[in-house]
């Protein structure tokens, strides 16, 4: 198990129709989002990890800590695990204020106040605590389920699609403190959803599951980028991921240069892409240099030159190195180009390939007419 992988599932458990069948380590750093169709286990795998359900065969282990093996008979109940649970309601009892919520069961320890504080601080509910759960709305519901989660003292936090009952606006209105949580306390989560937009957004790890089993999980830029999750995307927003810093800005234009990592002109200077500061602020991010950000560029939005163009309006274009062709339906060729290590895709006519006859292992330019810029990670 590598250094980074502490958590060992390697276990079956039958739920009616369904069989979990699990054989992964997960490296618990950031948040990891568990992302399918309904029914293909994702609520099963953290109700196993939760100590919820019993698998049927095999083990469960969290930072070399065994929490079930069934062929040496060792189980360790839900309470000893350390674990916090957010569910998709809020599950707080209506008869307690939010503070008395958030208190709930939690042990008396000197370090109750200040921990409390600073989660009050970080969910926005200093403002709600002598209020009680019927006066609040859905989002300000989970930031109080969150919030008494992580008084608990986890060391693992388990949510599952927190943001399914919501609607959009308490969505965008929960989001920033769902970013905040894992680097704020150095906690690791593990998040269920059947967003496309909440794994962007929020997950580091994605694990792709379908009827019951793994089928493809890694850092989300690469799951993202493969074939196993094109068909979740649909044809018109094929995309790939992309990772950035943001440089230093030399102009006065109103644009922000985003670094691309492991690519640089033949001066040796950062290749850069160029974003809207402007349209980052109306998102409530505020874009400033050395800022790390994930870059997705749908295929529609990207064209192929063979010479770099002059005098356009463009101010995105890239040299490319041609990889490899795929021909899709309606007289559609998507090519896929290696920008450095990262890679970007270009939808193009086949009209358009029969003229240029692009070839793998070609150089080229893609002109990109579109970046949507998901989010900070980090400031380094």
């Amino acid at each position: 198990m590598s250094e980074l992988a502490n958590l060992v599932l390697a276990c079956d458990k039958r739920l009616g129709d369904c069989r979990l069948s699990l054989n992964i380590s997960l490296p618990l750093q950031g948040v990891v989002g568990i992302f399918g169709l309904s029914g293909s286990g994702k609520t099963s795998l953290i109700n196993l990890i939760a100590g919820l359900i019993k698998p049927d065969a095999g083990r469960i282990e969290f930072q070399q800590q065994c929490f079930v093996d069934r062929q040496r008979k060792r189980w360790l109940a839900p309470e000893q695990r350390r674990i916090g649970y957010v569910f998709q309601d809020a599950r707080l009892f209506p008869h307690y204020t939010v503070r008395g919520n958030l208190l709930y069961g939690h042990p008396t320890r000197a370090d109750t106040p200040e921990k409390l504080a600073r989660i009050v601080e970080l969910l926005g509910i200093k403002s709600l605590l002598a209020r009680h759960p019927n006066g609040l709305s859905g989002g300000e519901r989970q930031r109080v389920a969150i919030g008494r989660a992580l008084l608990s003292d986890p060391q693992l936090l388990l949510m599952d699609e927190p943001l399914a009952s919501l609607d959009e606006p308490r969505k965008q209105e929960l989001m920033p403190y769902l970013k905040a949580l894992s680097s704020e306390f150095n906690l690791p989560i593990i998040l269920v959803s059947h967003s496309l937009n909440e794994v962007l957004q929020l997950v580091d790890h994605l694990v792709l599951m379908d009827a019951g089993k793994v089928v493809q999980h890694g850092p989300l830029e690469q799951v993202w980028n493969s074939p196993a999750m094109q068909p979740w995307l649909g044809v018109t927003e094929q995309s790939v991921l992309l990772t950035a810093k943001v440089a230093e800005v030399t102009d006065d234009h109103g644009m922000l240069p985003l670094a691309l990592a492991n690519k640089a002109d033949e001066g040796g200077k950062p290749l850069c892409l160029w974003s809207s500061c402007h349209r980052e602020k109306e998102k409530g991010q505020v874009l400033q240099a050395g800022h790390d950000v994930r870059l997705k560029i749908r295929a529609a939005d990207v064209a192929v030159s063979r010479v770099q163009p002059e005098q356009t309006s463009m101010r995105n274009i890239l040299p490319v190195t041609l990889v490899s062709m795929t021909e899709l339906a309606d007289q559609q060729i998507e090519w896929l180009m290696a920008v450095g290590e990262q890679f970007i895709k270009a939808r193009i006519t086949a009209w358009a390939q029969q003229e240029m006859q692009l070839k793998a292992g070609e150089s080229a330019y893609a002109l990109i007419k579109g970046i949507n810029v998901l989010g900070v990670s980090k400031k380094s």
